[in-house]
C-alpha cells in the first residue's frame, strides 16, 4: 500500500517528468530567445500554483538563456504568493488588479496588464509604478483596448509619462487548426496596435499572443514570448488540436487525481442507492464507497455516467454524486477491499481516465474539470 493511502483518503500526484517533458516539446518549436510564460494562473489548472512554480524554476536547465522563464498569473494575490515562497523569476499579472493594489507590484517587481482608460488613470496617480503590458481587445471581447482607441491610448501614455514594457493579446480560437482565419484576422488587428505604439515612440515592447493553441499551431505568432497554459499540463487545448497533432507530438498528463476504497458492501436486489433514489439493483451487486465527491472537485454531473478505475477496472459511479463521497460498482470482476487504490483521474495497469472523457460525459471542457479540483487536497511529487 502507498503511504498517502495509509494518511490521505485522496490526493494529487505531479508528475514532474511529464511536465518537463510538455515544456522541452514546446520549446523545440521556438526560436531562440522567445520568451517562455508558464501559465500558472488559477491554481495552475489545479496543479498547485506554488508546486508547479518550484518544479519549473528548479529546472532552469529546460530554458536557460534560450528560452527565458515567465510566470503568467490571474491576480496580485498568486504572484505575491510566488514571491513569498521565493520565486525570482518574472511574474505578469495576466487578470484585472484592484486600484487600490497597483502600487503592491512595486515592490515586489511584478508586471500588471493594464486593459482600460480608468486602469490607465489609476496607474498614471502613482508615485512610483509597476512594470505594465497594455492588452490589446482584437476581437475577443473581454479586456482590453480595441484599434479605433490606440491614438487616445497613445495620448494617455504620453501625458502620465507612462511607458509599457510590452503588449499583448489572446487569440478567441487559435485551438481550432481548421479555422485560422479569425486568428490570422485578429493576429493582424494586433500587430497594427504594435506598430502604431511603436512609431508613437514606445521601443522594445516585449510583444505577445500565442497561448497553448498559438504555441503549438501558429508558430507566426510566436513573436517575443509565448504563453503556454493547457499544453503545459500535458492536454491539446482543443480535441481538433489533438487530431491535428497528437501523431507528431507527445504531451503528458501531469496530474493524477487518487482515493481509497473506504467501505465495500453488498448490497441485495430491489434495493436503492444514494439521494433522490436515481438508482435500483436489479440484481444483488457490490460496491465501493469512495470518500470524495463535488466538494472535492468530482462534478455531480458524473452523478451514474462517471467511471473510476479499482483494480486495473473501470468502475461505474452509481446513483447521485454525493458532497463527500461516491458509490461505485465493484461487480464484474476482481477483488477490491477497504483502502485499495481509486484512480478517479489517471492510469491504472492499462486503463486510463482523462479530463477530457470526464468532460466529454458532462459537456464541459477539460479545462473545468482540473482547474476544479479542491485545491486543500495533499500532492505529492512523483519522478
Amino acid at each position: 500500500m502507498r503511504r498517502e493511502a495509509q494518511y490521505f483518503r485522496t490526493w494529487i500526484e505531479i508528475d514532474s517528468n511529464a511536465l518537463y517533458n510538455n515544456v522541452r516539446v514546446m520549446t523545440k518549436r521556438l526560436a531562440p530567445r522567445t520568451r517562455f510564460m508558464a501559465v500558472i494562473k488559477s491554481n495552475a489548472y489545479g496543479h498547485g500554483l506554488t508546486q508547479i512554480a518550484q518544479l519549473l524554476a528548479l529546472r532552469s536547465s529546460l530554458f536557460a538563456s534560450r528560452y527565458p522563464l515567465w510566470f503568467g498569473v490571474d491576480s496580485i494575490v498568486e504572484a505575491l504568493r510566488l514571491r513569498k515562497e521565493g520565486i525570482t523569476q518574472p511574474l505578469f499579472v495576466l487578470g484585472f488588479t484592484l486600484p487600490a493594489r497597483l502600487k503592491e507590484a512595486v515592490g515586489a517587481d511584478i508586471t500588471l496588464s493594464i486593459s482600460s482608460f480608468e486602469s490607465l488613470k489609476a496607474l498614471s496617480a502613482l508615485k512610483q509604478r509597476p512594470q505594465f503590458h497594455i492588452k490589446i481587445d482584437t476581437g475577443m471581447h473581454r479586456q482590453g483596448f480595441e484599434l479605433k482607441d490606440i491614438l487616445q491610448l497613445i495620448k494617455a501614455l504620453k501625458k502620465a509619462k507612462l511607458a509599457p514594457a510590452g503588449v499583448y493579446t489572446h487569440f478567441a480560437s487559435a485551438k481550432d487548426p481548421g479555422y485560422p482565419s479569425f486568428t490570422n484576422g485578429q493576429f493582424r488587428t494586433f500587430l497594427k496596435a504594435a506598430a502604431l505604439l511603436k512609431k508613437a515612440g514606445f521601443k522594445n515592447l516585449i510583444r505577445h499572443a500565442a497561448a497553448s493553441g498559438g504555441t503549438l499551431l501558429f508558430p507566426d505568432t510566436h513573436l517575443d514570448m509565448v504563453r503556454p497554459g493547457m499544453a503545459l499540463y500535458g492536454y491539446f487545448p482543443s480535441s481538433e488540436a489533438e487530431t491535428h497533432l497528437a501523431h507528431r507530438m507527445h504531451l503528458r498528463p501531469v496530474l493524477s487525481w487518487k482515493a481509497v476504497v473506504g467501505e465495500v458492501k453488498l448490497i441485495k436486489k430491489g434495493e436503492y442507492i444514494g439521494y433522490d433514489l436515481t438508482e435500483r439493483f436489479p440484481q444483488d451487486t457490490r460496491i465501493g464507497i469512495i470518500p470524495v465527491g463535488y466538494w472535492h472537485g468530482f462534478d455531480r454531473g458524473l452523478s451514474s455516467v462517471g467511471e473510476v478505475l479499482v483494480g486495473g477496472r473501470r468502475r461505474r459511479v452509481l446513483g447521485r454524486v454525493s458532497m463527500d463521497m461516491i458509490a461505485v460498482d465493484l461487480s464484474g470482476g476482481g477483488v477490491a477491499r477497504q483502502g485499495d487504490e481509486v484512480v478517479l483521474l489517471g492510469k491504472q495497469d492499462k486503463e486510463e481516465v482523462t479530463a477530457s472523457e470526464m468532460a466529454m460525459r458532462i459537456a464541459t471542457s477539460p479545462y473545468e474539470i482540473i482547474t476544479r479540483i479542491n485545491p486543500l487536497i495533499h500532492k505529492v511529487i512523483s519522478d
